[in-house]
């Protein structure tokens, strides 16, 4: 496999998979890796989405729990670029593919309420300022509103699913009451919600949150997740995430 200019290949430890990355163009966080542990997905069969895919993390991390069929759309094309690339490296070519288009207008080609699962790490922050988006627009878009708001990605989520299939976000605690206002006006019922903390004694810095279709009223909160210890290391359910290690 041939990288291009600046790119480099990375390794998802825990699930003996290879990505390809880039310095240049905003890669992965641990949060998309958080998300495709929390979602519930079907073991044997299935189909799912996920969308603002990035570089496709999600999709191979999801390829390690599911049997099931995975199509992540991206809207960037060199981020499609190195996600089919790196699809194709670990010769995960019949479970799973990418949509180089707007998650705004994708439904229509994906299909409507035939999904089981839909996943999405969405732009977290409001517009940026002009002198924000004009440093890097890789960045820019990953972590700004300025291609989709998190009003659409709920949207298009449920718009996706069957009727009883699952959403699942990734967001900052902030946006919580945003979320789960959004998330009930497109008819997705909030089941599940975990904050993830930096460490014991700190404020949450990260909400997971799934939902179901037409699900009905009925939210768990999960114990707390910390990221590191007061040693300052991965804690052990963070090691064993990352690494398939819980020593």
């Amino acid at each position: 496999m041939q990288l291009i200019g600046d790119e480099r290949l990375d390794y998802l430890l825990a699930e003996d998979l290879t990505i390809i990355q880039s310095p240049t163009v905003f890669a992965f966080s641990l949060d998309a890796v958080l998300l495709a542990r929390f979602v519930q997905v079907p073991i044997q069969k299935g189909s799912l989405v996920d969308l603002c895919s990035g570089n496709g993390v999600i999709p191979l991390l999801l390829s390690t729990r599911t049997k099931g069929k995975i199509v992540g759309v991206e809207i960037q094309e060199r981020l499609y670029d190195m996600a089919v690339r790196s699809i194709a490296h670990n010769q995960l070519d019949q479970q799973l593919s990418m949509v180089h288009e707007d998650l705004k207008v994708v439904t229509p080609a994906l299909g409507y309420a035939k999904y089981d699962v839909v996943t999405c790490n969405p732009p977290y922050f409001l517009t940026p300022s002009s002198e924000e988006k004009n440093l890097n627009e890789h960045f820019a878009i990953a972590r700004h509103e300025i291609m989709c708001t998190l009003e659409d990605t709920i949207k298009v989520s449920s718009e996706l699913l069957k009727q009883g299939g699952k959403a699942a976000f990734v967001h900052r605690p902030g946006r919580l009451l945003d979320i789960i206002t959004l998330m009930r006006k497109y008819r997705l019922e909030p089941k599940r919600i975990r904050f993830v903390y930096p460490k014991m004694g700190k404020e949450a810095n990260t909400v997971l949150i799934e939902g179901t279709k037409d699900g009905k009223v009925d939210v768990k909160i999960l114990p707390p997740l910390y990221v590191y210890d007061d040693k300052g290391e991965y804690t052990k359910e963070i090691k064993e995430i990352l690494y398939g290690d819980s020593e």
